[in-house]
């Protein structure tokens, strides 16, 4: 009798962890600042924190320092570093390290009360103890729509592609792998404070799989000096 429940707890158990592919709920909170250290060059940093239900708690953080220079006062050209410990159950996994090269363009048009930016982005990706890096770009466009005057709530859009270059262990899906789609309102509370709040939706595009779908709660702060 004893050794039949040992053979069929561990089955009834897994019965009950959610797959690799199920669709997954998220907490994504967002802290960054901005500094222009002159008329050119701006310096820029952001941490996020992300929680998930799969993950049964931390997911990962991310803190990105970014040094831009501008062209023009919509043309940013920038370069910088991310440092990603990623977790599991709030359990330390693995270490990934980015490069990133982007150019943004900040209100590059409007239709009729509509703002439209956009970036491009470039990464690099290495794992500490894991072979090969990881080469993706993530085009991103953004809609911003005021709902009233200089100090109400702007209603934003946005849509992001991940699109891989190359393959390694880590990154093994070919071209798109993921889409990121989001709603949010936002609003200054202050001369240098702006608060975002809002849902994201992620789509994995999984090879000989069903795709998956996060659904992330967003939060952030961004103060600009």
């Amino acid at each position: 009798m004893s050794s039949r429940i040992n053979l069929v707890t561990p089955a009834f158990l897994a019965t009950l962890a959610p797959p690799a592919y199920a669709d997954d709920f998220q907490q994504w909170a967002q802290i960054g600042a901005k500094v222009d250290l002159s008329d050119k060059l701006v310096l820029q940093n952001e941490l996020v924190a992300r929680v998930s239900h799969n993950q049964g708690g931390l997911d990962e953080i991310e803190n990105s320092l970014m040094l831009g220079y501008k062209l023009s006062k919509k043309v940013t050209v920038w370069a910088g570093y991310l440092h990603n410990p990623n977790y599991n159950a709030g359990n330390f996994t693995v270490m990934e390290r980015r490069a990133r090269e982007q150019v943004t363009t900040d209100n590059f048009a409007k239709v009729g009360a509509v703002s439209l930016s956009a970036r491009l982005r470039l990464e690099q990706r290495l794992r500490d103890g894991i072979d090969g890096t990881g080469w993706r770009i993530r085009p991103y466009l953004k809609a911003s729509l005021p709902l009233g005057g200089a100090t109400a709530p702007m209603l934003n859009l946005t849509e992001e592609a991940f699109v891989n270059l190359n393959n390694t262990s880590f990154q093994s899906k070919d071209g798109l792998e993921r889409l990121r789609t989001a709603i949010s309102l936002s609003m200054p509370v202050s001369k240098v404070v702006k608060l975002e709040a809002g849902y994201l939706n992620q789509r994995r595009f999984v090879t000989n799989r069903p795709n998956t779908d996060d659904h992330a709660l967003t939060v952030s702060a961004s103060l600009s000096f």
